[in-house]
């Protein structure tokens, strides 16, 4: 595996707005397909796709659009539900958005006639990440630069408050343990919190700032990386507080930090969107160099396939998927 120079993308998929952010959904869904849902300024697309890496009947990318939710704000960030199913009926289409009235919104859908929104409201400032529960999906968790984690039921009720020192980045639930949340705030710390006692657990210090997006390594738990100013960092929570590993790699600030679903060892990082381009990279923890270095026109939103080394960038009217030799 040798590092590349920047290359364009393995496949784009043309979209009629802005995408603001995109995500893969990582549960099963039941079907061959992937389901993916994509937001722009008004809407949230949510799509099945299938790609010639699973499938050789497929050229590239299959990618079928299911059902335009009309949104009426732009969407800042997304989760999906694990309820979400296609081998079922009636078929269940479940996530949650955050926008930027400081709600969030709770779109149920049996794509036909039954389209149900519940809104949250209780975050006084900018939301940037929320999670659903991974196992059964009855709570929402969501981080604000209100300083707060909050804890939502699917009625749409907040459950729990945790103050936070600083802006709420990320925020990752481990995926057996329904207990057990990650926070990594602003200002460089990484807490993991007990849900029972709604107590700090374990912290982790990434030594600078400022901390812009982390990840939990959900195929191994003991590791967790982000990204701080231009570098990114790796820690081994079984081994330190401080990180094991750090890495100077975008010049212009790096953006999001995500971990691959298929492969421990990889990772991709975004640079902050530039005037004219923005910086995809994928990293292998054995490797010094990125062993990917993609270019996109201001990329937006990085989610990773459930079970392909493959990983998508939103951008002006596109989609980008970018395949990595493993």
């Amino acid at each position: 595996m040798k590092p590349e120079d920047s290359r364009g993308p393995s496949y784009t998929v043309p979209c009629e707005d802005y995408v603001h952010v995109v995500e893969f959904s990582p549960f099963d869904s039941g079907s061959p397909t992937s389901l993916l849902a994509y937001g722009g300024n008004q809407y949230v697309v949510v799509a099945t796709c299938r790609f010639q890496e699973e499938d050789t009947e497929v050229e590239g990318v299959e990618f079928t659009t299911l059902r335009v939710f009309h949104h009426g704000l732009r969407v800042d960030a997304m989760t999906w539900s694990p309820e979400s199913r296609l081998d079922q009926l009636p078929q269940v289409i479940r996530f949650c958005t955050a926008a930027a009235d400081r709600n969030l919104r709770l779109l149920t859908s049996d794509l036909q006639d039954t389209n149900e929104v519940k809104v949250l409201e209780g975050h006084t400032d900018y939301i940037n990440q929320l999670v659903f529960e991974p196992t059964e999906g009855k709570q929402i968790a969501s981080v604000s630069d209100d300083h707060t984690c909050r804890l939502w039921d699917l009625e749409g009720k907040e459950t729990a408050c945790l103050q936070l020192r600083s802006p709420g980045m990320s925020v990752c639930w481990h995926p057996e343990e329904i207990f057990k949340l990650m926070v990594a705030e602003k200002n460089g710390t990484v807490r993991f919190y007990d849900l029972v006692t709604q107590q700090a657990i374990l912290s982790l210090d990434s030594g600078q700032t400022p901390l812009m997006s982390a990840d939990w390594c959900l195929t191994n738990t003991i590791k967790v990386g982000a990204v701080t100013g231009n570098d990114w960092v790796i820690w081994d929570i079984t081994r330190s507080s401080y990180p094991q590993e750090k890495r100077p790699v975008h010049v212009d600030r790096a953006r999001l930090f995500r971990w691959s679903r298929a492969n421990e060892n990889l990772f991709s990082t975004t640079g902050c969107p530039g005037k004219i381009s923005s910086q995809l990279l994928v990293h292998h923890l054995g490797h010094p160099q990125p062993v990917l270095i993609g270019s996109s026109c201001v990329g937006a939103g990085l989610s990773w396939h459930r079970s392909l080394p493959l990983c998508v960038v939103g951008g002006d009217r596109k989609l980008s998927f970018w395949v990595t030799e493993m």
